[in-house]
């Protein structure tokens, strides 16, 4: 179990920061239906924070991945030298690109009144891009405390801006129009804070890296970038494929939906908010590659390290499997919350555990795909990430129209269950680790059993404390179950196994 009592720790670690920014992020995001009671006018915003997941893959290019997988053969600090002045020269160019066309993007995204956030956005990109090297260097080495401190610092920035110019100053500027604030707010900005701060929070994060950053050398090694580049072209590809698989509803949904332009919009603000409640079990999956990434390339030379990595799915499929009826159970707890000013913001939250399970099943991927990182075979990670892609297309050209959210939700979950199941089979062709299939697929059915029962019962009796009340006994009956099944390995996890056994006496 050291394998596990490992890797748990460095998830405590690299989770923390990513727990936090998730939350602040989520804290955001719930302010939403406080701040602006139309959803329509939170649309624009969505589009933007579409497009800058697809392109941060360009952006980056699998660096980050490629310095894990080189770090372990080449000389560490030539090959940072090497990608850092690679990663510098084409944020420079693609900024400048991107710039130069931002009108032209403004207009095909729909962003014609507001062409200033895709400014912000180029600003975003190339900051951020320029810590993504840094960062990994910090994972690299094991230092999750400076990583947490960065991370969450330039979020707490973000948070703050947002809060004080969206939150705060409308009020105090309508009750003090004399005030000196009034200089540094502007009303007709509204949601663009949300870039603002997110812009600021980014070059705050930068400016706190500036200790890894300075000790670069420029220097660039042609034959070493040239096998890093044959290494890391699938995995854009691969990063690509991803976004459309998680993006491409929101990027496209009010152009596929047939509805005017307004009630599209409010379609769409009302999907990206209900896709954001699916939130906790993302948290689980980035902290979980946030260590995980580093683990496996590290226990890939080990003996048993097939064994490890099965030991490692399994209390990460327990882990999605609590989040997931987190969710699912306290569903009716979070729509009163968002509901409270507006109604509207309700709508298709019946969606949620159905994105929910979809998102367990990109976290098994993710686990998956270790095989095809550590074998060299990232073009199979291509293929079946690009088959995950034309799912996505297809289903959601075809599904948005009829169903509208829960076409979406649907063309999501078909996708990610076909990249697991797809990954599982090649995986255990060409790298065959020993997953307890039959148990973890039974814990998968039991979490969804436990949901849908629970809202059956609440259809029939809808009172919020008969909601949370049942929800409450499924999860503990959930954790009882847990732990009489897993309770020899459970025993010997630090602090969780005491309770195990206070438990079982």
């Amino acid at each position: 179990m050291s394998d596990i009592k490992k890797l748990a720790g460095q998830t405590l670690w690299y989770g923390v920061p990513t727990i936090i920014s998730r939350f602040l992020g989520y804290l955001m995001n719930m302010a939403l239906p406080f701040l602006f009671t139309q959803p329509a006018k939170t649309a624009d915003i969505t589009q933007v924070y579409a497009m800058i997941p697809f392109l941060n893959v360009l952006f980056t290019y699998g660096m980050e991945t490629a310095y894990f997988k080189f770090s372990q053969d080449k000389e560490k600090k030539h090959l940072y030298n090497t990608l850092s002045v690679s990663l510098f020269i084409t944020s420079l160019v693609f900024t400048g690109v991107l710039f130069l066309c931002r009108k032209s993007l403004a207009s095909a995204a729909g962003l014609t009144e507001h062409p200033e956030y895709l400014s912000w956005m180029c600003g975003i990109l190339f900051f951020d891009t320029l810590s993504t090297l840094p960062f990994a260097r910090l994972r690299q080495e094991n230092r999750p405390r400076r990583y947490a401190f960065v991370r969450v610092a330039g979020i707490v920035i973000n948070l703050c801006i947002v809060f004080f110019f969206l939150g705060f100053l409308p009020g105090y500027a309508s009750r003090h129009p004399d005030s000196f604030l009034n200089l540094v707010y502007k009303m007709d900005i509204g949601i663009g804070y949300y870039l603002i701060g997110n812009l600021l929070g980014s070059i705050t994060t930068l400016s706190l890296l500036l200790p890894e950053i300075k000790s670069l050398q420029w220097e660039f090694d042609k034959v070493l970038w040239k096998e890093v580049m044959v290494y890391s072209y699938p995995l854009i590809i691969v990063g690509l494929g991803g976004m459309t698989n998680d993006m491409l509803s929101r990027l496209i949904y009010q152009h596929v939906v047939d509805l005017p332009v307004q009630q599209a919009k409010h379609e769409l603000g009302i999907f990206a908010n209900v896709y954001r409640l699916s939130v906790l079990i993302t948290i689980m999956i980035q902290a979980f590659r946030m260590a995980a990434e580093p683990f496996f390339f590290n226990q890939s030379k080990l003996e048993g390290a097939q064994r490890s990595y099965a030991r490692v799915m399994k209390f990460f499929v327990i882990a999605c499997c609590f989040m997931f009826l987190l969710i699912g159970l306290y569903l009716d707890v979070l729509k009163w919350i968002i509901t409270l000013k507006s109604s509207a913001w309700g709508e298709g939250i019946y969606i949620v555990p159905i994105l929910a399970m979809a998102n367990i099943f990109l976290g098994i991927y993710y686990n998956q795909s270790v095989w095809y990182k550590l074998t060299g075979k990232n073009m199979y990670g291509a293929y079946i990430t690009l088959a995950g892609a034309m799912v996505t297309i297809g289903l959601n050209i075809l599904l948005i129209p009829k169903w509208h959210y829960l076409g979406a939700a649907l063309a999501t979950f078909a996708c990610y269950l076909l990249m697991m199941t797809s990954s599982y089979w090649l995986g255990q062709k060409f790298y065959p680790v020993p997953y307890a299939r039959k148990k973890l697929l039974s814990y998968l059915a039991f979490v969804s059993l436990i949901v849908v029962t629970h809202r059956i019962l609440v259809h029939y009796y809808s009172p919020l404390w008969f909601s949370i009340l049942t929800g409450t006994l499924f999860l503990l009956a959930f954790t009882a179950f847990v732990g009489r099944v897993e309770k020899k390995d459970l025993q010997k996890i630090p602090v969780i196994g005491k309770w195990v056994g206070a438990l079982s006496r």
